[in-house]
């Protein structure tokens, strides 16, 4: 997660962020499945758990739950897998967490040709 988008104290990412980042990992997933970008219709369910910031290394992932003629349901969460912990002296250092930390999760539709 690049500093540039730090936009609150603590180096905090807005969410909208995170909501960007599934509607990449969805237009992959309609690529992969209907050979098309299709359109995101809505989100429902959506979550803010926990803060992402500047300097985390995050894994989106997307799991499709349901699929209509030509509605695709799909849920998705950004988990944090390591933290930046610069200093002074090595501004580039991080590390992996123990466990992923869940970010952000949703559920969203799209729609895609029939």
């Amino acid at each position: 997660m690049p500093y540039s988008h730090a936009h609150y104290a603590g180096n905090l990412v807005d969410g909208a962020y995170s909501l960007g980042l599934f509607g990449d990992v969805a237009t992959e997933m309609c690529i992969r499945t209907d050979g098309d970008e299709g359109l995101f219709a809505s989100y429902s369910d959506v979550q803010f758990r926990a803060p992402v910031r500047a300097g985390d290394v995050l894994e989106i992932s997307c799991e499709l739950v349901r699929v209509g003629r030509r509605s695709r349901v799909m849920e998705f969460a950004v988990h944090v897998v390591a933290r930046g912990a610069a200093t002074a002296e090595r501004p580039g250092a991080a590390q992996v967490l123990a466990e992923p930390l869940l970010a952000t999760s949703a559920t969203g539709t799209v729609v895609v040709p029939g």
